[in-house]
């Protein structure tokens, strides 16, 4: 049953107006709807309620500042007999959601604009984005209707609109209807573009010469500028600034502030703070983030103490700026005492000072005290989210990305772009295929298959989750790669052993004109390396360095010294070490040549490389045991004994191997000897007869790097229950026969083990995968997808 309908009575005359005049006081100063409901009730029952538009527009907006329901509103509205323009606008500006009903018979500009603000309030935030979008067409398809696409004051607010709602092909067509845009329409619509795109429609503003550009316009361009740190395009707007003598106004002075800042000019960022007279908040707060996120955290932190001394109150943008998110490492005293200071401010409770601290802790690796404050946040922002997740995903803590992102829908909290993209990062670091495919879903299902940081991360996450054909797929798929798609495509080829389809990759980036980066010639070095393509990388190198003048890093020389190291260019190795600059020579080089050595058991060489990464690296328990086995497999036991009591005396412990297999959505680990699984007994039931139609096969147990001081026999019980063994013995017990068997190994796997699996593979007619720390490895009725070359 419908509510009753409120009639108001036909009021008496006020010919002086002095009861008009008390009813708009008493509305302004009622500071609850309870108020106004007493003010209403009184008017009722007197019949002395004067029905003139002002006081009924006053009493219903007042209503709505007071956040009264909005079927109050209407209800109040549909009590007026003959509703008038100004009471239609009114509710239109004060409702979250468009009725168009409202607009009409007689609309104006302002029904069409306040109707649109409306729509973009914050209220509309909790519509569905398609929802939203729908309702701004619709209301445009109106406004076009009503004969006011034209009108500079409704274009702007439809303009806003559709920037709001991410859709900013809709605000130029808005923009595009209006053949003489104001300044105002031009600034909303420069509000509402990317950086690249602002600043060309700035340039064309400019050159139309139509319309003069105010402060707001130059403060939106300078804004953009900072946004693709386009130092030069700032400068050319600083001097349009200065000649048209709007370079002093104050939002332009902290305009010009931010762009030289985020460009890395301090200088000139402080000599235009230096001159303001008096420099209010916002122009602090932009030279104290510029400090920041230059690194210099020293002269962030004493600009912080004078705003204090001179009397401002830092709001949470000013501790936002201070604390050093991007350079916090060995700050851990001073970001323990501003979050004191948070605290003492009472800004803990804060949503961006909040994020601030969670992604500073998480950058210092203290996930506890991260967690801490995430949770303690009252509410939870998307940033808030996405920084707790990619904390966990980036200090290796991947379950607990994927735990808190299950969280995260089980709120029915919406994710972003960022939200996606740190999640299924950390489900290729875990090699999870079932959850990253569980992740593809939700990405289908919220629309974000066009975002390209999206589809690249799903693209890294296939091929480190071993569906190389799948990453391929969507690779294809993308309307639109930037170089990081054509680099995380390229370096899954590598990852695979595929060089010759990495380099093909690589020449058709080049012929697509786009600029390779240090870590596209990474990825294809890689890729060589694990191909054993010598000849391929020397050249890509070459080209790195002389055509396009990349200064090789350390992770470039290490792919190289890997490189030639395993094609058992040794020597050829060792000399172009000496030719690396010095900044690029570290551990990695040395262990990628203690590697090569151990393959190709040049004790000599490995013996020099050992003595280089004990000095650089002497906590590294690997370099000790890949020189202790190389002892043992030429059976010079009593080196490989001192290498491994001076390991001991050091009191270094050799990280432990493990072997994780998900079967169905569930992930199982398995050690080395492992005997804690459910299924340990029937496991080992059926590797013992799985070893034996191997042995029928040809197969033989490779126990060169075993223990000398044990029996053979026992040597070939220590490998045979290496985890790679019990994880893939456990997978086929499992599965159905012709499964696909996936594992993931944390070290490289071992010759027996590869060895191994290759004869498994034959003997069950099953492909296996196998991701270690180096690669993946697919084998297939005993042939390895490597080559043997790993």
């Amino acid at each position: 049953m419908p509510p009753p309908r409120l009639v108001l009575p036909t009021p008496a005359g006020d010919p002086g107006g002095a009861l008009r005049r008390s009813y708009l006081r008493l509305i302004a100063l009622s500071s609850t709807p309870h108020h106004l409901d007493q003010l209403l009730a009184v008017s009722l029952a007197s019949g002395h309620y004067a029905l003139d538009p002002a006081p009924a527009t006053a009493l219903l907006l007042r209503y709505a500042s007071l956040r009264a329901p909005h079927a109050h509103l209407l209800r109040l509205f549909r009590a007026f007999p003959r509703p008038d323009r100004f009471l239609r606008n009114a509710l239109l500006r004060s409702l979250p959601s468009l009725r168009p009903h409202l607009l009409f018979p007689c609309p104006d500009s302002f029904s069409f604009a306040f109707a649109a603000t409306s729509l973009s309030s914050s209220s509309c935030s909790s519509r569905g984005s398609g929802d939203a979008a729908s309702a701004a067409r619709a209301l445009h398809a109106l406004a076009v209707a009503a004969g006011y696409a034209e009108d500079t004051f409704v274009a702007s607010a439809l303009a806003k609109l559709y920037s709001k709602l991410s859709r900013g092909d809709d605000a130029r067509k808005v923009f595009d209807e209006v053949p003489a845009p104001d300044t105002i329409l031009w600034n909303t619509l420069l509000a509402g573009l990317s950086g690249s795109e602002a600043l060309e429609a700035f340039v064309r503003m400019v050159e139309a010469g139509r319309v003069q550009p105010d402060s707001t316009t130059l403060a939106s361009v300078l804004r953009a500028a900072a946004e693709v740190a386009n130092v030069a395009m700032g400068r050319c707007v600083h001097g349009y600034g200065v000649k048209c003598g709007l370079a002093e106004h104050e939002h332009v002075v902290t305009g010009l502030i931010s762009l030289y800042a985020k460009c890395g000019d301090m200088v000139c960022a402080r000599c235009l703070f230096d001159r303001m007279e008096d420099p209010d908040l916002v122009a602090y707060n932009a030279l104290i983030s510029g400090y920041s996120v230059n690194g210099m955290v020293e002269s962030s932190t004493e600009l912080f103490k004078k705003l204090a001394a001179s009397g401002w109150r830092p709001n949470p943008s000013t501790l936002v700026a201070v604390i050093p998110v991007y350079s916090p490492f060995g700050l851990e005293l001073l970001a323990r005492c501003l979050h004191g200071f948070v605290v003492k401010a009472r800004l803990d409770a804060d949503a961006l000072v909040s994020t601030a601290l969670t992604t500073l802790y998480c950058r210092l690796n203290d996930m506890e005290t991260a967690r801490s404050m995430f949770d303690a946040m009252p509410e939870k922002t998307m940033e808030s989210w996405n920084a707790m997740i990619s904390g966990y995903a980036q200090n290796g803590l991947t379950e607990m990305a994927v735990a808190l992102f299950q969280q995260m829908q089980a709120l029915n909290v919406q994710p972003n772009p960022i939200t996606i993209s740190s999640t299924l990062s950390a489900c290729a670091q875990l090699g999870a295929l079932s959850m990253g495919k569980w992740v593809h879903k939700i990405i289908a299902k919220e629309n974000l298959e066009l975002n390209v940081y999206v589809m690249t991360a799903l693209i890294d996450m296939y091929a480190k989750c071993g569906s190389i054909a799948e990453a391929r797929s969507i690779f294809d798929r993308m309307d639109n790669k930037n170089v990081v798609s054509w680099n995380a495509m390229i370096s899954g080829y590598g990852l695979h052993g595929q060089g010759a389809e990495a380099l093909k990759l690589y020449k058709a980036m080049l012929d697509a004109h786009i600029l390779p980066t240090s870590s596209t010639f990474l990825s294809v070095l890689y890729a060589c390396s694990h191909g054993g393509l010598v000849d391929e990388g020397r050249t890509v190198f070459h080209v790195m360095t002389n055509e396009y003048k990349i200064t090789p890093g350390v992770e470039h020389c290490t792919c190289m010294v890997d490189l030639l190291g395993r094609a058992g260019k040794l020597k050829e190795a060792f000399e172009l070490i000496s030719e690396f600059p010095k900044s690029a020579v570290g551990p990695g080089v040395w262990g990628a040549l203690l590697g090569a050595c151990m393959v190709h058991k040049d004790s000599d060489l490995a013996k020099l490389a050992s003595q280089k990464l004990f000095e650089l690296d002497p906590e590294n328990a690997g370099y000790y045991v890949l020189l202790s086995n190389l002892y043992t497999s030429k059976k010079r036991y009593s080196e490989a004994a001192v290498v491994r009591q001076e390991a001991k005396s050091r009191k270094l412990v050799k990280t432990p191997g493990y072997t994780l297999i998900e079967i169905g959505d569930k992930p199982h680990v398995f050690m080395a000897g492992d005997r804690v699984h459910p299924q340990a007994e029937a496991i080992y039931s059926y590797l013992e007869k799985l070893t034996a139609k191997m042995i029928e096969a040809g197969y033989q147990p490779v126990t060169e790097a075993a223990l000398y001081d044990v029996e053979e026999e026992e040597k070939e019980h220590m490998v045979k229950v290496h985890s790679e063994k019990l994880a893939i013995a456990f997978g086929l017990l499992s599965t159905e026969p012709g499964t696909e068997i996936r594992i993931i190994k944390n070290l490289r796997v071992c010759l027996d083990c590869h060895n191994a699996t290759k004869f498994i593979s034959k003997v069950t007619q099953r492909l296996i995968v196998v991701r270690d720390a180096s690669r993946f490895h697919h084998f297939r009725d005993g042939v390895c997808s490597c080559g043997d070359y790993w």
